[in-house]
């Protein structure tokens, strides 16, 4: 079935506020056309991120009143402990607050300037957190990442020859460890598959480069390992994430993703002195490393949602919920990544809106133009997240990739809530050449597609005055 029922029943509901289009019109100015600044409650359906948005389970929600607050010691933490490290095999288990202040107790004590730091596709948070310390993020992802009509069942593995060419340009000594991105992000929610993870590590044993894994969708990659690669179709996706896991000395983790939580991560590493240094620097800015920056309380459903997440009938409706709304845009004329991701579906904005140049910014143009006409927020992925400019020369440079995620947050929207969302991107793409381009007005140094500030190049007049979620019904 492609478009399976949700195993779940609702329990709770949280209404959604009805805007006009002329309300959303005027918010988006007051915003600067950021959709990071448009005030949530005035957005219908949120597909900004699948980040911290996730809907807790009833054993989650119970857990959380056992939570223990002790500053030291928490049996909270000690339940936590347990369940990663049965999960990942890990030794050493570091809680923070979410996954970005993982990256950065981890890349502020063991990457200096000079460095080099391989993955297959680094995102936001990692590849400035890489950049703070002075190092290179090198993105080695195969080439076939980069062309959204590629059905590559493993597009997001890491090109192993790249890499080894990388090693031997840089030197070992130059590179602290690499990283592989579980599923990855940047280039649409692709897997990675095991041979991959295998071949990666066979290289890097031959330098004495320890890896790590971005984990934060490992149950959605682990799912795909399963669907789709030789060997696995009858193995247990635990069985799975504990053998892909065993391939590497570590992993870091934001589990507001897989772990089914509002707010938490954690490193988990097997190297004692690295181990140590990071939690001595976790003291610093996060807090005891018994709670890590969290309460014990969230420890508690962090340690629930690992399990939960594992459940497969939970993974084959999660992976079919977004697999269905792809098939519908896709059916619908709209241009995406293929073959659709673990949490997302991608627009490609430079299909959808040809006539826009990369420096007019369209992926940014196409979110903000499904806000003011639906009400439904997304997030761009391509020259605002990811542009650049020559330091030598100011030159703009354009990531190969323009993309408008679709983020799918876990157990939160019904099936019919999605094919809304299709329906409102079909309709748009019936009248693109009306969408004009964006010009940035503010930027900050590092992330700046949080905080960007835009214009609109030519005012854009109201392109259907009954679009709108307040006019248009689900379905």
């Amino acid at each position: 079935m492609n478009f399976p029922s949700e195993p779940f029943r609702i329990k709770v509901v949280e209404p959604l506020k009805r805007t006009t289009r002329e309300e959303r019109d005027r918010l988006l100015r007051e915003a600067g056309y950021n959709l990071f600044h448009v005030p949530a409650d005035s957005v219908a359906i949120d597909l900004l991120t699948d980040s911290g948005t996730s809907a807790m389970s009833d054993s989650q929600w119970a857990g959380m009143m056992l939570g223990d607050e002790s500053y030291a010691g928490s049996k909270s933490f000690y339940h936590f402990e347990a369940v990663v490290r049965g999960l990942f095999g890990y030794r050493y288990v570091i809680p923070t607050h979410q996954g970005r202040a993982a990256e950065h107790v981890l890349f502020a004590t063991i990457v200096r300037p000079g460095m080099c730091v391989p993955n297959n596709m680094h995102f936001d948070t990692t590849r400035a957190n890489v950049e703070h310390q002075g190092a290179e993020a090198k993105d080695l992802v195969i080439k076939e990442a980069y062309d959204p009509h590629c059905e590559l069942p493993f597009k997001g593995n890491m090109d192993v020859a790249r890499l080894e060419e990388t090693i031997e340009l840089v030197g070992p000594s130059r590179i602290p460890f690499a990283l592989l991105t579980v599923t990855n992000n940047s280039a649409g929610g692709q897997p990675v598959s095991m041979a991959n993870i295998r071949a990666t590590r066979q290289v890097l044993n031959r330098y004495g480069i320890p890896l790590l894994f971005d984990a934060c969708r490992f149950a959605e990659n682990c799912f795909f390992i399963r669907e789709r690669e030789p060997g696995y179709a009858d193995r247990p996706v635990r069985d799975i994430a504990r053998e892909l896991f065993s391939l590497g000395d570590g992993c870091l983790m934001s589990a507001k993703k897989d772990g089914l939580v509002n707010i938490g991560g954690f490193l988990a590493l097997n190297d004692e002195r690295w181990a140590q240094v990071v939690t001595d620097t976790l003291i610093l800015v996060e807090g005891f490393p018994t709670y890590g920056g969290l309460a014990g309380r969230d420890l508690e459903a962090m340690a629930r949602g690992l399990e939960e997440v594992l459940d497969e009938e939970y993974l084959r409706y999660r992976i079919g919920q977004v697999r269905a709304l792809g098939a519908l845009l896709e059916e619908g004329g709209v241009p995406i990544v293929k073959p659709t991701g673990g949490h997302a579906v991608y627009v490609n904005a430079k299909e959808f809106l040809p006539h826009l140049h990369q420096s007019q910014f369209p992926a940014q143009a196409l979110a903000v133009a499904l806000y003011r006409d639906y009400g439904i927020r997304t997030v761009e992925i391509g020259t605002v997240m990811f542009g650049t400019r020559n330091p030598a020369t100011d030159e703009r440079i354009y990531p190969e990739l323009e993309l408008v995620r679709l983020a799918i947050p876990r157990r939160v929207y019904t099936n019919q809530h999605l094919a809304f969302v299709a329906e409102a991107l079909i309709d748009l793409s019936h009248r693109r050449d009306a969408i004009g381009g964006l010009v940035m007005t503010y930027e900050a140094p590092r992330l700046r597609h949080f905080t960007a500030r835009f214009e609109e190049e030519t005012p854009v007049g109201i392109l259907w005055p009954g679009a709108g979620f307040a006019a248009a019904p689900l379905s």
